[in-house]
């Protein structure tokens, strides 16, 4: 008996709709390791240039991501890195902001 064929979408990691993304892809992943970062060093209170702006770059980052992205799987990765950055960009600049005391 025949059978009718569906694409297999589940087995893509982050392009759900069987089409290659590299710009979000790159973008998503770029996100994540600013968040990560971002996230990591606000613990830390003598980190606070790393985490302000690996935060702030994140955000940007994940902004942009936001706005060109396509797929579900690439806005929800977006949106961990995006909250790992502003968390660690806020942290960052209530220990010592941007410029450190310098201006």
């Amino acid at each position: 008996m025949a059978q009718a064929m569906r694409p297999n979408t589940a087995g893509g990691l982050f392009a759900t709709d069987g089409k290659p993304h590299p710009l979000q892809d790159t973008l998503l992943a770029v996100t994540l390791v600013l968040g990560i970062t971002a996230f990591v060093t606000a613990m830390f209170d003598n980190l606070h240039l790393l985490s302000s702006w690996t935060g702030l770059v994140g955000i940007l980052t994940g902004a942009y991501g936001q706005w060109i992205s396509e797929t579900t799987r690439e806005r929800f990765g977006l949106i961990l890195g995006l909250g790992a950055s502003a968390i660690g960009f806020f942290l960052g600049m209530a220990h010592g902001g941007l410029f450190g005391g310098v201006f």
